[in-house]
């Protein structure tokens, strides 16, 4: 996939476009290829869009009964007899997410079931709180211009860092920065630059956090990398959309109809036991109920899923391949707790709150101020719909201990929760996200497989560009039907990233800096 800067209106413009291999428009009835993708999360939904709208006879296989993976829902019956949706909880839609959100834009053109809010403010429990509100969006305004507004990282505090050591985090260059400092973790990076320790949880944290990991596990070069995403690679800064309506009714439905429309057959509650490669070329897919035959197959799982099915498939890649994928980890468990309360939340409470150093709770979204079911549920029973995030939990704790702290530490950051009656909570455990342990990164698996039948994907493999979390789903997801398609000489999907390396020829020229002379 070749890769030439360009700009679309709207977009950042310096964001780049990698355009597919060249080819025909489409497959023919005659010479479609029949594709399982196995999983229908987001890479899966992606890489069954990216090859339905192009002929292919698409089978989507998901082992549950929704689509939608990590951000599926279900619906649940409350104690007062209200039907509603209980979901993996809050994600935020950034706008440098473009592959999510062009995927998304195959039913809502406009992006109208997507609503922004207007920050993204955090809080520490020594009471500081950082806002993203009015920081400026364009590097290196945005550095420039948190540190003029944050209480909790003045500029003071520019004096005690170590300049030489920071540096880098002016001019990430990827993949080069999974060569410098995949065998550095987070902590220790940011211990070295010497960031003052509110700074160190509120701006740097949170990123860590939103791999569901504990900092001092997580790789380093995924932090810096999270830095160039969201402050000075891109001019889309830290301003997100979130759906209006539950992941179900709002993305995930409309999506899965629209495949449907392509010709797509939707397979839910079909989980796969394994993918062995069949005598003439392509594969078998072993289910509960039979083995299909199919020519090509994206194996878009979990981490979890992914080490299952290939481990169940022995005939499957080489033995180099199924050892990285064996080797895989998966982070710690999470808790998403919601409650329904019988009073409202005071009315300045922001939609979303993240939050550090409250013994576990991470985040706090006050629903009803941007989802429509929770607002329509808070008008009629005159309450709340407040959610609570707990991450990277230790795998031994007690969960309904875990539960009753999350709901104290609430209350520390808004009393009034403390005076309203829990109508009902349902409470999510999950422990399924991919852990970036420090020096991984060479052997996670790679869109590409030993096949050239067989692609991956999902936010877990190695991508060597600057995408993460739901976007490195998306992307990953096109990137997997691109390659079937080029092999077939048909042209693939667009995509667009932030800059693959520093925005500002300042920055580059200080990062410049820190970097490692050349080999003469």
């Amino acid at each position: 996939m070749s890769t030439r800067p360009t700009v679309r209106r709207g977009r950042d413009r310096k964001a780049e476009v990698l355009m597919p291999e060249p080819g025909r428009d489409g497959l023919g009835p005659a010479d479609a290829p029949s594709v399982a993708v196995v999983g229908g999360g987001i890479a899966g939904l992606a890489a069954a869009t990216g090859l339905a709208e192009r002929g292919a006879r698409v089978t989507l296989y998901e082992r549950e009964e929704s689509l939608g993976g990590r951000l599926a829902g279900h619906r649940t019956l409350l104690a007062d007899g209200s039907e509603v949706t209980m979901s993996r909880g809050f994600h935020a839609f950034f706008r440098q997410y473009y592959n999510l959100r062009g995927l998304l834009r195959r039913t809502d053109p406009a992006l109208a079931r997507l609503t922004p809010l207007p920050d993204y403010p955090l809080r520490h429990s020594g009471g500081l709180t950082d806002s993203f509100a009015r920081v400026p969006r364009t590097p290196p305004l945005s550095a420039l211009g948190f540190v003029a507004l944050s209480p909790t990282f003045g500029w003071r505090d520019l004096t005690a860092l170590d300049a030489r050591a920071a540096l880098p985090l002016l001019d990430v260059r990827v993949p080069e920065v999974y060569a410098r400092f995949d065998q550095v973790g987070a902590t220790e990076f940011l211990e070295r630059v010497r960031f003052p320790e509110a700074a160190h949880h509120l701006a740097f944290e949170v990123f860590s956090r939103s791999f569901f990991a504990d900092p001092r596990e997580l790789s380093a070069a995924e932090l810096l990398l999270m830095f160039h995403i969201y402050f000075l690679g891109s001019s889309e800064g830290l301003l997100f959309d979130v759906p209006d309506e539950p992941f179900p009714q709002a993305l995930w439905e409309p999506l899965g109809d629209y495949l449907q429309r392509l010709g797509t057959t939707v397979r839910l509650g079909t989980p796969v036991h394994g993918v062995e490669p069949a005598g003439a070329g392509g594969a078998e897919v072993r289910t509960g109920t039979g083995t299909d035959r199919h020519d090509a197959v994206v194996l878009a799982l979990d981490t979890g899923g992914l080490r299952q099915v290939v481990a169940a498939s022995p005939r499957l890649g080489t033995a180099p391949w199924r050892e990285g994928i064996a080797a895989l980890r998966t982070a710690p468990p999470f808790l998403v707790s919601r409650l329904w309360l019988d009073r409202p939340v005071r009315a300045d409470r922001p939609g979303f709150l993240g939050t550090s150093g409250y013994d576990g709770l991470d985040n706090i979204s006050v629903l009803e101020r941007y989802e429509g079911e929770a607002a329509r549920w808070a008008a009629k029973n005159g309450g709340s719909v407040v959610e609570l995030h707990a991450y990277a939990v230790g795998p031994g704790a007690d969960r309904e201990s875990v539960q009753d702290a999350l709901l104290g530490q609430a209350r520390r950051v808004y009393p009034e929760i403390g005076q309203a009656r829990v109508v009902d909570a349902r409470h999510e455990w999950r422990s399924d996200c991919p852990l970036f342990p420090v020096g991984t990164h060479h052997r996670r698996p790679t869109v590409r497989t030993p096949h050239p039948w067989l692609t991956l994907a999902g936010d877990g493999l190695r991508c060597d560009l600057p995408v993460a979390l739901m976007e490195r789903a998306a992307t990953t997801g096109f990137l997997a039907s691109n390659a079937l398609l080029a092999g077939w000489g048909v042209r693939g999907q667009v995509l667009w990233t932030v800059p693959r390396a520093g925005r500002s020829p300042v920055l580059r020229a200080l990062g410049a800096l820190a970097r490692p002379p050349a080999h003469r």
